[in-house]
């Protein structure tokens, strides 16, 4: 088996941190758990103890075939081989309780490639309280375990729906009551734009382009990040962080 990874699904999973989130979760079931041989440490008993658990078999291997498992990954001497991963839908998300008060925070990613922007930006959507992320089945890195990793597992605790068409998503969510934001560098409306609003989807463009034409025209507010110095743009990961920040800290302070 190799580290190739099918659209819908993680084949592989590599890396401490991601591991032990997937054998703690009951959603992504972990088939063999391949070990470095010789690796050792406190962690490597942990992973060892969940995968006794749950009856899951180890198997040892040398670095070179863990390496050629892995795909060039940095896989920290420990790998999985999963069962099964399901995805949700774009309804389920927003049918889904509000973790606090009526708030409701969404993120669409519209193109992002690099599987370390997308895994960063779970991650951050995660620790914020995001109640579920919304891509597209084209034109978006695929759910890899170089995204898995990237988030620190933090992906196995997200709701994350793939979607066919980006814009009949916008779509439906205005429907639902969201007020749909587009991180734009050109964007004009003030940074405190989220006040009041309980219902927010935030939209973030790919690492070159930005924002679709298309998409673009369906937000209702482009927001900018103000920046004191000249500079290009900020990497996409960090731009949503500094949203995300901003939304919820709006939220606190209303």
């Amino acid at each position: 088996m190799n580290a190739s990874d099918s659209k819908y699904g993680i084949q592989v999973i590599y890396g401490v941190n991601p591991l032990l989130e997937s054998l703690k979760s009951p959603v992504l079931d972990i088939q063999t758990l391949f070990l470095l041989r010789g690796k050792k440490g406190e962690s490597i008993q942990q992973l060892l103890h969940l995968a006794a658990g749950k009856r899951i078999p180890v198997i040892y291997k040398t670095r070179e075939e863990m390496d050629r498992l892995s795909g060039g990954g940095v896989h920290q001497g420990v790998m999985g081989i999963r069962k099964t991963f399901s995805y949700t839908t774009i309804e389920e998300i927003v049918l889904r309780p509000a973790k606090e008060s009526n708030k409701r925070l969404l993120v669409l990613l519209d193109g992002i490639t690099d599987p370390q922007n997308m895994g960063a930006i779970i991650r951050t959507g995660h620790c914020f309280g995001v109640d579920g992320f919304i891509v597209p089945e084209n034109r978006s890195s695929a759910l890899t375990a170089a995204v898995l990793k990237a988030s620190a597992g933090a992906l196995l605790h997200m709701p994350v729906a793939v979607v066919v068409n980006l814009v009949r998503a916008i779509d439906f969510l205005k429907e639902q009551k969201f007020w749909i934001y587009g991180a734009d560098m050109e964007g004009t409306s003030p940074f405190r734009v989220f006040d009041h609003v309980d219902r927010v989807a935030l939209v973030m463009g790919g690492e070159e382009k930005g924002l679709r034409p298309l998409i673009r025209k369906k937000c209702d507010f482009l927001v900018s990040i103000p920046m004191r110095n000249s500079f290009d743009s900020l990497n996409v990961s960090v731009a949503a962080g500094i949203l995300m920040y901003n939304i919820v800290q709006n939220w606190q302070e209303g």
